[in-house]
């Protein structure tokens, strides 16, 4: 009886472990599951009802922010400012306010208010603040475990809209860009912020870009964009494999870079464009594949569709479809105002700069503007990116979170 006994706490002990193993995977990311715009939801409406989709609530006491909402563990999670600080909200499913969690002073120039959308894993909620500040909050207590101050403590410097990035969690590490001319882009462990490692990078200011893990023939790659330059760095000792110079008029690079079959797209605004790069074997170099200058999103992202990279311009005031193959540009279209874009379930969803939600369908070489509706509460620039989770979208802007039932 003792040794069944003794059996069956170690299965049970083993179970345990292996449940929390599995679920310390989970992560709430930037854009979706893999940080590439895509949403796994199905069961979607394919057109909308004239006046736009069923509103399930409103929260309108969200402070200023731009970032975007993350759903965990039947919570809502967003930022925000009020005066100069900065709270984490939390909201029931019902868009009740449950808690404000203080993080810190928070940017009040250059456009007031949060830049970084909540990453969350094992109840651990991680963001950097637009004034510097990297912490990290245990949901559990409310309490921050541990926080840096990334400008005075890794020699990293303010930029002139304040530090934006969505950081990356890939196990036990968290990644941030500093920005500093030693320590430019930092791993530290997630659970006690201790620095794992440091690179000098090419010594360059951060430029509001939130960085890619990607896995290149079974070796990761971190990927991550900077003033002048595209680096590609060993996740796991920060050794510097590669990097491309890519700039523009403000070096301002807030956009995710895109990974798909071997090569790496990158892109932004300021009459800039777009540059495909193809990984060596190995992924220790990269080579130019194509350019294409039409598709010069500012910070709105795009999504690579069947083949196609779907977005907006910011000087060339299109929506675009560009060849992921060739970089010809296949069509454009000022049929909606440009924006942000994100996609599930075969449809594009865009937020315009003019505030209007669009729901679009990808053709081949082309795309069609199915229905669109006016986003009417709210304050300040349509920014946010989308987030779709369980048949709901999530539009954030300013003050106001709103929640939009999707489904068929």
């Amino acid at each position: 009886m003792d040794y069944l006994l003794k059996r069956s706490t170690i299965i049970t002990i083993f179970c345990l472990y292996i449940g929390y193993a599995a679920s310390a995977q989970v992560v709430n990311n930037w854009r979706g599951p893999d940080r590439d715009g895509k949403y796994p939801d199905t069961g979607l409406l394919k057109q909308w009802p004239q006046d736009g989709p069923d509103m399930l609530w409103a929260y309108e006491d969200l402070g200023k922010g731009f970032s975007s909402a993350v759903v965990h563990n039947n919570r809502i999670y967003v930022t925000g400012v009020e005066n100069d600080d900065g709270f984490v909200y939390e909201l029931s499913m019902d868009g009740e306010l449950l808690r404000k969690i203080p993080y810190g002073k928070e940017m009040v120039e250059s456009f007031p208010g949060s830049r970084s959308t909540p990453a969350i894993a094992d109840n651990l909620l991680y963001m950097a603040t637009g004034v510097g500040k990297l912490v990290c909050i245990n949901l559990n207590s409310a309490q921050q475990e541990w926080s840096w101050d990334l400008f005075n403590d890794f020699d990293g410097e303010n930029i002139r809209w304040g530090l934006t990035e969505n950081l990356i969690i890939d196990g036990d590490l968290v990644y941030c860009n500093p920005g500093g001319k030693k320590n430019n882009v930092i791993a530290l462990n997630r659970f006690t912020g201790e620095l794992i490692w440091s690179s000098e990078g090419k010594g360059e200011l951060s430029a509001y870009g939130s960085p890619l893990l990607i896995t290149h023939n079974g070796r990761k790659i971190l990927v991550s964009m900077l003033q002048k330059y595209i680096l590609g760095l060993d996740p796991e000792t920060g050794n510097l494999l590669w990097h491309y110079p890519f700039s523009n008029q403000h070096e301002v690079h807030p956009n995710t870079p895109i990974y798909h079959n071997g090569s790496l797209y990158c892109f932004s605004g300021y009459g800039n464009g777009g540059v495909k790069l193809k990984l060596s074997h190995d992924g220790s170099s990269v080579e130019k594949e194509w350019f294409n200058s039409d598709l010069d999103n500012q910070m709105g992202g795009a999504v690579l569709v069947n083949g196609t990279i779907y977005g907006s311009g910011q000087r060339n005031r299109n929506w675009f479809c560009i060849d992921w193959e060739t970089g010809e540009t296949l069509y454009q279209s000022r049929d909606v105002d440009i924006g942000t874009v994100i996609y599930a379930d075969g449809m594009l969803y865009a937020y315009t700069q003019r505030g209007e939600l669009a729901l679009i369908e990808p053709l081949k070489g082309s795309f069609r503007l199915v229905s669109q509706t006016p986003i009417e509460l709210g304050s300040e620039q349509h920014w946010a990116h989308l987030v779709i989770d369980n048949g709901i979208l999530y539009v954030r802007h300013g003050n106001a979170l709103m929640a939009y039932d999707i489904k068929k």
